[in-house]
């Protein structure tokens, strides 16, 4: 999606990694300003399940009922791919399931949502984890997830109960 980006005032600099160091400095990623329409919207996981589309519908009608933006928010997958040149040492690279791109099309056909200003933002991780950065960044009014039914969900824990016990904002979830 796209964004606006800030620089920073040119009087502050940032750490140099020190090539001789043990452990170098992290890259920071680029932070992108939020669409100012979207601020206290109402943020939704979708990922095109059952679960998720009853998540999506119920955040269409709280959105229009706040008079506020949806943001719909898509975690793809990553799958970890190992890269392998001559003599370097393997290198694992993420790659990208398109998923976004399918779903991003799917919505812009719904006459569904039509009713409220949207927006469709991927991220790659933990769902749990972006849901709630993404619901920060936007100074979200609530999250909406659908439950997780299923052996996978019982076992390692539903993304909606992790997100319900960690999240500094209102989580809705649906059946």
């Amino acid at each position: 999606m796209a964004g606006h980006e800030f620089f920073e005032p040119a009087d502050r600099r940032r750490p140099v990694a020190d090539p001789t160091a043990a452990e170098p400095l992290a890259a920071e990623e680029p932070r992108h300003a939020c669409d100012p329409a979207f601020k206290h919207g109402v943020v939704v996981g979708f990922d095109g399940s059952t679960s998720s589309e009853r998540a999506l519908a119920y955040a269409i009608g709280m959105a229009r009922r706040l008079a506020s933006g949806l943001i719909i928010v898509h975690v793809a997958n990553r799958l970890p791919t190992t890269v392998w040149a001559g003599c370097e040492p393997p290198v694992f690279v993420d790659v990208p399931d398109h998923r976004t791109e399918v779903l991003g099309l799917e919505l812009a056909c719904a006459d569904y949502l039509a009713e409220v200003p949207w927006i469709l933002v991927e991220r790659g991780g933990d769902i749990c984890h972006e849901l709630e950065e993404v619901g920060r960044e936007y100074e979200a009014d609530a999250i909406v997830v659908g439950s997780t039914h299923g052996l996978v969900g019982r076992i390692f824990g539903s993304v909606a109960g992790r997100l319900a016990k960690r999240a500094q904002r209102p989580v809705v979830v649906i059946p």
